[in-house]
């Protein structure tokens, strides 16, 4: 075991703060990574202030990690010393269920290991990316190709992926119609990422306020959802709909955007239940889905695709003495789009 530093939330809904956590040895195929950024997800903040059920304490968060391997065990043969790497939001699972079997670990039967407010397979609990090492199996370590700043790389471990991977699935990409519904971390990356599929971009927000953003960004069309009139324009538009925000929303009033055969893909996680009229589906043969983050294969496609393309995530990087702060900013959308934290500052 060795003691290294971190900031932990030592309760539900307290301040976090600095102290000292055990990592475990460097088992034969795992990799000890030096972390030098981490950002802050909201999914963070859900979890510190047990937003969506009991967690784990004292918790260290962060599960968008970049950083340098330090030591590998004499088994690994993914990664070497000095290479550029990340880990994402979950570092284990069973392996041996159908969906891990296919490489969709993140779909586990029996529950993927989360990176942190979780134990792992020893019982032992988690701890994120607020620190300054971590080691994880190699299995679940992305490479992080040298076209593109640790920094900005390091919000495509939950933001980018989490986004990728239903604009992948459900095809966007010439032809299609695609809007994103929220201009946010995650909602940021999905208009960088539709663009570069080829897609045209629609940024649905509730006011006009990041317009100039979302344009830069690839959109080619932004509208106020605040505006009743949009809802009327945009009628029977959409192909795909993202929806990357975490408070319930009306979906009836989106789902009423997609084409005969459209889908509205949720990945945003709000606190509390919603509710939807089975005839805003029936209607049009449309789909209200979900999707969970996205494979270790498929993150490490989108991390060499946002690579090829030249663009990580629009970040503000910040200090570790910092992250309070930059929760309650988070939470009043004060962010433009992501907060990293340097961990050299830690």
């Amino acid at each position: 075991m060795s003691t290294v530093a971190a900031y932990a939330a030592p309760a539900a809904k307290a301040p976090l703060e600095r102290t000292t956590i055990e990592r475990r040895p460097v088992g034969e195929f795992d990799v000890l990574i030096e972390i030098k950024y981490a950002g802050i997800c909201h999914s963070d903040i859900h979890q510190v202030r047990e937003g969506w059920g009991e967690a784990i304490f004292p918790m260290v968060p962060g599960h968008e990690i970049a950083g340098v391997v330090a030591e590998v065990g004499p088994g690994v043969t993914r990664y070497a010393v000095g290479d550029r790497v990340g880990v994402g939001c979950f570092v284990d699972s069973c392996r041996e269920c159908e969906y891990c079997k296919q490489g969709l670990g993140q779909y586990c039967v029996k529950g993927m290991t989360g990176t942190y407010n979780d134990r792992d397979k020893t019982g032992e609990p988690t701890y994120g990316g607020y620190s300054t090492h971590v080691v994880v199996d190699e299995n679940y370590v992305l490479g992080i190709p040298e076209g593109i700043g640790l920094d900005v790389a390091a919000p495509l471990l939950c933001a980018g992926i989490t986004t990728y991977s239903p604009l992948r699935h459900w095809n966007a990409g010439p032809g299609k119609k695609v809007a994103v519904l929220g201009m946010g971390g995650l909602g940021h990356m999905a208009v960088k990422i539709a663009h570069a599929l080829g897609a045209e971009v629609t940024v649905l927000s509730q006011s006009l306020r990041k317009k100039d953003d979302g344009l830069r960004l690839g959109a080619s069309h932004y509208y106020a959802t605040s505006d009743p009139k949009t809802f009327e324009d945009l009628a029977s538009t959409f192909d795909l709909i993202i929806s990357t925000v975490s408070e319930p929303l009306d979906f009836d009033a989106y789902l009423s955007l997609l084409k005969t055969d459209g889908t509205l893909a949720n990945v945003g996680a709000p606190e509390a239940p919603v509710s939807v009229n089975l005839f805003a589906l029936i209607g049009g043969r449309k789909s209200l889905a979900g999707s969970l983050i996205g494979s270790i294969a498929e993150t490490q496609e989108m991390l060499d695709f946002c690579a090829k393309h030249g663009f990580g995530a629009e970040i503000e990087v910040i200090r570790a003495d910092q992250i309070n702060e930059a929760y309650e900013r988070v939470v009043n959308s004060d962010v433009r789009y992501r907060f990293v934290i340097d961990i050299a500052t830690l």
